[in-house]
């Protein structure tokens, strides 16, 4: 290990693929814009926050041996995330991720994420070989786990000895895996960050707004939750009170990847020793200077 990791961020390292266009779109636009193509992922982009925060994280994910793999751990070090942790596949491509933005907001997008699936558990050989723990002295710092893990190691990781005594933070992919999240809620595990559609879907209900999502996840056992709602309120849920607030009101411009940065900055001001309201609003602030970034049009 060339340095020792703040945080492990275990989870999707792949490439976006992001095409923009200013036009507002809908299904089977044909517009001018913008495509680039950037190291992307859920836990790519809650480290890469991060380390905009100060902190060293430590990749675990599944990367495959070819050229695109190749150019993404050396992007992924040149940032200054630990690569060290991240396990290679010979035969498992590189993951990819496809979307599509307008005026209007996401149009769509795809996830391939097979490769880290098929990985499974190799992805965490660190956390029992030495390398950042043993069965015998487990993990004790920070996890920021994403939901792109098939459900079954999800559950192995909710009740795994190595990692009992970690602070995890723990994200769903999309809403099309938040359901995946039921371990950490039914075990009453780390904290969750979610936004309404997937705490509906972690409850199987419909929501009005961020403050009733939270106590309805807390209600089913959940430990810690924080539930964003794009612009509008967000809400923070312990088993000790809530804590709403409402972001700042800013142009977006881009929406792929503002929940990771809410969550890293949100983790970031946390291992700061922030209070709760002054993390929270660090979080908000965070994802709003993010979806008002400049973008090349």
């Amino acid at each position: 290990m060339t340095a020792t990791p703040d945080i492990l961020c275990i989870g999707s390292v792949l490439w976006d693929v992001i095409g923009r266009s200013a036009s507002a779109m809908r299904q089977g636009s044909d517009v001018p814009g913008r495509i680039t193509r950037l190291p992307g992922g859920v836990a790519m982009n809650i480290a890469m926050t991060l380390v905009r925060f100060g902190l060293t994280p430590a990749l675990l994910t599944a990367i495959g041996r070819d050229a695109e793999g190749d150019e993404l751990v050396a992007a992924c070090a040149a940032r200054g995330m630990i690569t060290e942790t991240i396990y290679r596949s010979d035969d498992l491509p590189t993951d990819i991720y496809m979307a599509v933005e307008g005026a209007n907001g996401l149009i769509a997008a795809i996830a391939d994420a097979h490769s880290l699936e098929a990985a499974g558990s190799k992805i965490l050989a660190a956390l029992t070989d030495g390398r950042l723990a043993t069965s015998e002295a487990p993990f004790e710092g920070l996890v920021a786990l994403d939901g792109n893990l098939k459900l079954d190691l999800l559950s192995d990781i909710a009740r795994s000895p190595v990692l009992a005594k970690a602070d995890l933070r723990v994200a769903p992919a999309s809403p099309g895996k938040a359901e995946r999240l039921a371990p950490f809620v039914q075990g009453g595990r780390g904290t969750l960050y979610v936004n309404l559609e997937e705490a509906g879907l972690l409850c199987q209900r419909k929501f009005s707004d961020s403050r009733n999502a939270a106590e309805g996840l807390l209600t089913r056992g959940a430990a810690r939750v924080l539930v964003t709602d794009g612009g509008s309120d967000a809400t923070e849920g312990r088993p000790d009170g809530l804590l709403t607030q409402t972001p700042p009101q800013v142009l977006v411009t881009r929406v792929t990847g503002a929940g990771d940065t809410f969550m890293a900055a949100h983790i970031a001001a946390d291992a700061d020793g922030a209070t709760a309201e002054d993390a929270l609003r660090r979080a908000l602030h965070a994802a709003a200077t993010y979806v008002s970034g400049e973008t090349a049009l």
